[in-house]
């Protein structure tokens, strides 16, 4: 993990010396980790088409066994491996990308660190001084181990800061502007109505990004559905189901779909938690995340899944005039031997 937050505090640091803006120095490095997660999206949505193709199959093999639970999911894992179209990468991305929380964690919480660069000895030793001059309270100390608290302390109380440049603990030129938009990101938005009337210039606007959040996350979730392989059929099997119970259980499931379901709903929950809790850079950082995830599904939409439902709507449709011409010719063969007769 050592190795995740140099790296990453080493590219937010090139970032922001290209943009001079930790907002934009934010948004590029979510838009990289995104980015690098794309081949994983595509494989996921490629296993998907599989699994969809393969439908049929399943179906027949949960027929076969309705009874033996086990004995289907052997049969269907056997089936998934031969064909290549197993479901573990659709889960492994949500994982991922819950595991990517700590190393944005620590630069989002840690800048003095990881963008200015000032030793980790240091840190403490302000943390220290701080906290025996009165000016940062141990409670706040112990309950949040992160210098949030001290970086307020040194862009609010100047006698401090000097105090800390003269000790050699830090220089004027690490002391960076984290502000994007105006809205300071190392604050954390407030959801307790009385924090925001008492200081409503700096958390109001901070509430945008919760807000975000969850409509960005909202949005992905039902895109989600809406851009998967076999969605109208599925919608359409379930709807079978509960017009006649003799069908229920026909429709195909596995464990890969029901833990991405799972994720789906922990991470949105996880999102909005951090939001409120972290620095407003983490939820930056979500907001950013949840559009290029958009982004991701409509590239992958239109790059396999739509090319694959019009290929199967193509030989649905040579099927049926097969069907319908075997029909006909059946019927013509029928009239002339009546004819003969």
């Amino acid at each position: 993990m050592t190795f995740l937050y140099q790296f990453f505090g080493w590219l937010t640091r090139v970032l922001f010396g290209f943009f001079g803006n930790y907002g934009m120095a934010i948004i590029m490095l979510t838009v990289i980790i995104r980015a690098a997660l794309i081949p994983l999206n595509i494989k996921s949505q490629k296993s998907m088409i599989k699994m969809q193709a393969l439908s049929g199959k399943t179906a027949e093999i949960q027929r076969k066994y309705p009874d033996d639970k086990q004995k289907q999911q052997e049969e269907i894992m056997k089936l998934q491996q031969e064909n290549g179209a197993m479901g573990f990468s659709g889960c492994l991305l949500p994982f991922i990308q819950l595991f990517l929380i700590w190393p944005i964690y620590r630069i989002v919480s840690g800048p003095l660190i990881y963008l200015s660069q000032v030793p980790k000895e240091n840190v403490q030793a302000m943390i220290d001084l701080a906290t025996e001059q009165g000016l940062i309270t141990k409670s706040i100390r112990i309950s949040e181990q992160i210098h949030i608290p001290l970086i307020n302390v040194l862009n609010n109380n100047s006698d401090f800061l000097y105090e800390c440049i003269n000790k050699g603990y830090i220089a004027m030129g690490q002391l960076l502007d984290l502000h994007f938009l105006g809205m300071d990101l190392t604050k954390t938005p407030a959801w307790n109505p009385i924090t925001i009337i008492s200081d409503p210039k700096t958390y109001l606007p901070l509430l945008i990004f919760p807000i975000l959040v969850i409509l960005t996350t909202l949005l992905s979730m039902r895109m989600t559905n809406w851009l998967k392989p076999g969605y109208k059929e599925q919608k359409e099997a379930k709807e079978r189901e509960k017009k006649n119970p003799a069908r229920a259980g026909q429709t195909p499931t596995d464990q890969a779909e029901m833990t991405t379901k799972m994720m789906s709903w922990m991470m949105p929950v996880l999102m909005l938690f951090t939001t409120f809790t972290l620095p407003a850079a983490m939820g930056l950082y979500w907001v950013v995340g949840g559009i290029m995830g958009i982004l991701t599904q409509i590239l992958t939409y239109f790059m396999f899944t739509k090319p694959y439902e019009l290929k199967k709507l193509e030989m649905e449709q040579k099927k049926a005039e097969a069907f319908k011409k075997n029909s006909s010719d059946k019927d013509a063969n029928r009239k002339k031997n009546k004819k003969r007769k």
